[in-house]
């Protein structure tokens, strides 16, 4: 059993890691090690007395919650430090002593009511530690919950709360999990970014102070994505110690790290507390997200692909979890708003001609949608534009061999809107105030029942209206104004997160009802790119900017947290739209075959050369997508270091591989220069180019890169084990 209780010594474990907890004389969870594997009952804390100026009870000077480790800290009793949780009752104090109560080992996984999260799928998958804490004076109960995979070094972990007074508790703050690391020298990674630039690398040393990442945007976003890795200062993509932790969550989020004056490194993570608070009435319990915690003693590459295999197969759900995904024509870029049913056909007839599969239908099909300026929420068919309705244009598009797909913005609504002259009050707005106005659109609230009930009962017919097998969900602004008309002034700081809660049954509603339908999550581009999302819809836009050069620097951040299967990709013309510089077609298909293959272009302008470089493109990526989309992912040359930047993908049992490697800007008269390739059976024999090579010749001593730079030059290598 991966979980046991001995010696006061709580020790949750598998073959690779341990995570250790003491239950301490006075009752409280301390922390003793969450690292590689040991033998629980040869470790100990250590505790001594420190200058904390706070004894426990006023007379233990030994024992000071203000310099121990801990596993869910409160702030102002004895620790001084940031804390996890704070709550109110009756507007007394915030600060609360949780003691143990009990604790239970459960075989499998518990799911989080309304949330998302890594499942199980037999019970034999996971073991589950929960832990009861209470203060009786504040009235509150947690139960904090230790899942361990009995296959990955994997801990998942999130908090109930339970108010278990006569009166309503206010929660301020409620982490999904707080842990101390023991003192030491740290760095940590992060992904950081904007709009077109999202998820970029960046590596921090961790100094003494506080740091951190967060969102208020009512999404994820893309400034930061709620993802660190804690690092060993000496570790590195192949070697040293590794923390990943990835909330999987879509809104407001925080990730704290706050290093004391011993070096203690805490780490809280969960919903940002800025902003928010929710009522807890006797009896109600709140859930936290889920925090994935993955363990690597060897670097950042073992650790991207943990979460890999584990998000791509216990994270992502439905029919498309384990298939490969179509190649599909997006109309957007090639037409924008200026589109009717012909010019669509047009643009399928012509995918289907060089090998794509699925065509997509992009914004401006519904209401009086000429621009962005209109209509989001009125979600009925434009018959100006397809005067046979979405059937019809499906029907025609499926005799051309392709399949159809939609794009819609379900969480938007227009000032200038059918629907919002009907309900004004289903916009997000604060009371007597103006309602901030952006891109044209308010944002609907999705935290009313009766508003998500609405739009589950439209978009359900509208996906049973034709014969859609894709959907691409936008979600293309923040929020701000962030009141619902139908809660009191003292509950508006519950607003965010019951707009996810919302938007997740909405989310959790259709994709059940439609399992044939491949769900894609955009949220102006990269903005709501997070495993939240992945629940619903297994794959996610990787970001509006689909120029060539940007997308290796996102695509290779993307790749730390997130696999290649859930990562879109799309080929566009030149001059790009987002940035005006000129690729060749060759970078841009090599780039965007390295994830989740799609193009937005007018193809009807293609030439006949250019025709056939697409069908040899597409015909390349069918023969290796499977590999891409389900191998395991190794990094080659860092883009953020380097001019140029290359990784690669095996396949789980070795036998294929693909490398890609992408130059920016030549160097004159450059280095000659190899790359050596990783993940190979290092016995085996595999062919290419007409060579045969050992793995381990493969490995050690690696492949020429072209001898003579140019600019945006690349190369996609097929790899082949000799059977």
């Amino acid at each position: 059993m991966p979980v046991t209780f001995k010696n006061d010594i709580f020790h949750i474990y598998n073959d690779e890691i341990s995570y250790c907890i003491e239950l301490s004389k006075y009752s409280d969870l301390l922390h003793v090690h969450f690292g590689g594997r040991v033998e629980a009952d040869e470790i100990e804390l250590l505790k001594r007395e420190r200058a904390s100026f706070s004894a426990y009870e006023g007379k233990d000077n030994g024992y000071s919650l203000d310099v121990l480790p801990q596993e869910y800290t409160v702030y102002g009793g004895q620790d001084l430090r940031n804390g996890a949780f704070s709550a109110k009752k009756n507007g007394k104090t915030e600060i609360s002593r949780l003691k143990y109560r009990s604790h239970e080992i459960i075989k499998g996984k518990p799911g989080i009511s309304g949330m998302p999260a890594v499942y199980a799928e037999n019970d034999d998958e996971f073991t589950t530690l929960a832990i009861t804490v209470a203060d009786d004076i504040t009235g509150v109960e947690l139960v904090l919950y230790y899942s361990i995979s009995e296959k990955y070094p994997v801990i998942c972990r999130h908090t109930s709360i339970k108010n278990i007074s006569d009166d309503t508790l206010r929660i301020n703050a409620a982490a999904s999990a707080a842990i101390d690391f023991p003192a030491g020298d740290y760095k940590y990674m992060h992904l950081h970014g904007a709009w077109i630039r999202e998820k970029h690398v960046e590596i921090c040393d961790v100094h003494e102070g506080f740091q951190g990442i967060e969102s208020r945007r009512g999404s994820s976003g893309p400034c930061e994505n709620p993802f660190i890795a804690l690092m060993d200062k000496n570790a590195g993509e192949e070697y040293g110690e590794v923390w990943g932790m990835s909330l999987v969550y879509s809104s407001n989020f925080k990730i704290s790290m706050d290093m004391e004056q011993y070096k203690t490194l805490r780490v809280t993570a969960g919903i940002n507390p800025a902003g928010f608070s929710w009522q807890l009435k006797p009896g109600e319990v709140f859930e936290t997200p889920e925090l994935v915690m993955v363990y690597s003693d060897s670097g950042l590459g073992k650790m991207s692909r943990i979460f890999h295999r584990l998000y791509r197969t216990r994270l992502c759900r439905g029919a498309y979890r384990d298939k490969v995904r179509p190649i599909l024509i997006n109309n957007w870029e090639a037409t924008y708003f200026n589109f009717n049913e012909e010019k669509l056909l047009e643009i399928s007839r012509k995918g289907a001609e060089v090998g794509m599969e699925l065509f997509v239908l992009d914004d401006g099909w519904f209401g009086k949608r000429h621009d962005d300026k209109s209509s989001l929420g009125d979600w009925f068919v434009n018959t100006d534009k397809l005067p046979d309705a979405l059937s019809g244009l499906a029907e025609r598009v499926k005799e051309q061999g392709i399949k159809f797909g939609l794009w819609v913005e379900p969480e938007m609504i227009s000032p200038d809107s059918d629907l919002f002259r009907k309900h004004p009050d289903w916009a997000l707005q604060v009371a007597d105030r103006d309602i901030h106005e952006a891109r044209s659109q308010y944002v609907i609230d999705m935290s009313r029942a009766e508003v998500v009930d609405y739009l589950i009962d439209v978009f359900r017919e509208i996906l049973k209206s034709a014969d859609i097998t894709y959907v691409k969900w936008d979600f293309n602004r923040n929020l701000n104004d962030a009141n619902s008309s139908a809660l009191p002034n003292e509950r508006q700081g519950e607003v965010m997160h019951r707009f996810m809660l919302g938007t997740y049954r909405l989310m959790d509603t259709l994709t059940s009802e439609f399992p044939h339908i491949l769900f894609e999550g955009c949220s102006g581009g990269a903005g709501r790119n997070d495993p939240g999302i992945l629940y619903y819809m297994p794959q996610n836009w990787g970001s509006d900017d689909t120029d060539a050069v940007e997308r290796i620097y996102i695509q290779y951040g993307a790749g730390m947290v997130y696999p290649a299967s859930t990562i879109c990709s799309h080929v566009s013309t030149v001059p790009n739209h987002q940035l005006g510089r000129v690729t060749p077609m060759k970078l841009r298909g090599d780039v965007a075959s390295s994830g989740v293959l799609g193009y937005e272009f007018d193809l009807s302008k293609l030439d006949e050369s250019e025709s056939k470089e697409l069908a040899v493109q597409i015909e390349r990526y069918k023969r290796i997508r499977e590999v891409v989309l389900f191998g395991d992912l190794y990094r080659l040359i860092n883009p953020f270091e380097n001019r140029s930047g290359a990784w690669m993908y095996v396949a789980e049992d070795k036998s294929k591989a693909v490398v890609f490697y992408f130059n920016k800007l030549a160097r004159p008269n450059s280095e000659i220069r190899r790359i050596k390739l990783k993940g190979l059976d290092p016995v085996a024999k595999y062919t290419f180019e007409g060579r045969t090579y050992s793995g381990l010749t493969l490995m050690n001593f690696g492949l020429y890169l072209p001898e003579y730079e140019k600019d945006f030059e690349s190369c996609v290598w097929e790899i082949n084990k000799v059977k």
